[in-house]
C-alpha cells in the first residue's frame, strides 16, 4: 500500500448530484481524496480553513456570494489551486474566463445532458486536471491587487526591422492570463501573431473579444482563409487546428478538423510545424505556460528551419510543462519571465542580440 500523501480536495458546488459524482470520481483514485464538500462559498470558507486543501473544485455560478468575488478573496488571502467546473453557455464562458484571469488554474465543462453519465465520462480528465492543479504555481494577478497603483510608464517605441516576421504562440494551462500580458505589451504595428491556446471551443470567441479590448493589436478568433496581416492576432478556435497557407498575396489562415495531435485540437505542434515548413527564419516562436509537451517537437523543427524561439521561465509559469519540454528538446534560444517575453521578442525584431538589449 502506498504511503504517499494524497492530494486533498475540497468540492464546492450547489448541486448535490455534482458533489456526489465528484466525490465518487475523486475518492476512487489512489492518489487523491475529498476532504470536504461545500454547497456555497460561505460554507466553503470554513471547510477550506479546517482542511487546508491542495486543490479546490469550484462551480462558476454560486449562491450566497458571487463566485468570482470568492475566488478573488481566496487568491488574495491564501492562493490555492482552483479548478472551475463550468457549464459551457455563452454567459458561462465569460464568467469562466474571468475566473481564469483571477487565478483559477483551469476550467472543466459540465455536460449539458445526462449529467451523471457525462461526469463519469469526464472522470479521467477531471483527475488529470486535479493532479496538474496540485502542482500549479498560483497567485492573484497583481493588476487585481494594486488597484490604486500608478500606471506603468509608456514603452519606448521599438523600431521593428524584421517586418516580414510572423509570430506563432502556444499556451495551455495558465495561458489565458499569460497571453493577455504578452499580447498587451506588443505595439499596434507588430507583425501578425497566430495563437493556439488549449481551450474549449465555446470559450475561444469570448477569449478573443476580451483580448481585443486590452491589446493595441486587433484580436479575433481565426476563421478559414483570413489574410495574415501586421497588427492582427488570430486565436485558434477551440474546435480546429490552426496553420498557415501560402497564397499569391502572402499567407492566410487555414483551419483543419484533422485528428487531435498530442491529444489536442487545436494543437500547438500543428501551428509550429506549418511555421517551420512555410516561414523558416521569418518565424518567431513563443511557448508559454501549460501542461504536457504540445509544441516542443514543432518548435524544434522551427529552430532547425532558422526561426528564433523564446520560452517562458519556470518561476513565472502556472505549469512549467510545455516550456520545459521545448527547452529540454533544445528548441528554445532564450528563456524569460513572462513580463519580459514581449520585450525579448521586440528586441529580436529590432535586430538586437540578447547582450545588446
Amino acid at each position: 500500500m502506498s504511503t504517499e500523501r494524497k492530494i486533498r480536495v475540497v468540492v464546492v458546488d450547489d448541486s448535490a448530484l455534482i458533489r456526489e459524482l465528484l466525490g465518487k470520481i475523486i475518492n476512487e483514485q489512489s492518489d487523491m481524496e475529498v476532504v470536504a464538500f461545500a454547497p456555497d462559498p460561505v460554507a466553503a470558507r470554513e471547510r477550506i480553513r479546517e482542511t487546508n486543501p491542495d486543490v479546490i473544485t469550484l462551480d462558476v455560478e454560486m449562491p450566497k456570494m458571487d463566485g468570482l468575488e470568492f475566488l478573488r478573496r481566496l487568491m488574495s488571502l491564501r492562493p490555492t489551486p482552483v479548478l472551475m467546473i463550468s457549464s459551457l453557455t455563452a454567459s458561462g464562458s465569460e464568467t469562466a474566463l474571468r475566473a481564469l484571469e483571477l487565478g483559477a488554474v483551469d476550467c472543466i465543462a459540465k455536460p449539458q445532458l445526462d449529467i451523471s453519465r457525462g461526469m463519469l465520462d469526464y472522470a479521467e480528465k477531471i483527475c488529470e486536471k486535479i493532479r496538474m492543479a496540485a502542482g500549479a504555481h498560483v497567485r492573484l494577478p497583481p493588476r487585481f491587487i494594486q488597484r490604486d497603483s500608478q500606471p506603468a510608464a509608456p514603452r519606448t517605441p521599438t523600431a521593428i526591422l524584421r517586418r516580414d516576421a510572423i509570430i506563432v504562440v502556444g499556451a495551455s494551462t495558465g495561458g489565458t492570463e499569460a497571453l493577455r500580458e504578452f499580447l498587451s505589451a506588443l505595439p499596434a504595428d507588430a507583425p501578425p501573431v497566430l495563437v493556439v491556446q488549449h481551450m474549449p471551443e465555446n470559450f475561444t470567441l469570448s477569449f478573443a473579444r476580451r483580448l481585443d479590448q486590452s491589446c493595441a493589436m486587433s484580436v479575433c478568433e481565426a476563421t478559414d482563409g483570413q489574410p495574415i496581416l501586421p497588427g492582427h492576432v488570430y486565436i485558434a478556435p477551440g474546435h480546429s487546428h490552426l496553420s498557415l497557407r501560402k497564397v499569391a498575396s502572402g499567407f492566410v489562415t487555414e483551419l483543419g478538423q484533422g485528428e487531435p495531435v498530442n491529444r489536442h485540437r487545436p494543437s500547438v505542434d500543428v501551428l509550429f510545424d506549418s511555421a517551420a515548413n512555410l516561414l523558416g527564419k521569418r518565424a518567431v516562436g513563443v511557448i508559454l505556460t501549460g501542461m504536457g509537451r504540445d509544441g516542443a517537437a514543432g518548435m524544434l523543427r522551427m529552430r532547425e528551419a532558422g526561426a528564433f524561439n523564446i520560452g517562458q521561465d519556470q518561476a513565472s509559469c502556472v505549469v512549467y510543462g510545455m516550456p520545459r519540454a521545448a527547452f529540454e528538446a533544445g528548441a528554445v534560444h532564450e528563456v524569460a519571465p513572462l513580463d519580459r517575453v514581449a520585450e525579448r521578442v521586440l528586441a529580436y525584431l529590432a535586430g538586437k542580440t540578447m547582450r545588446e538589449a
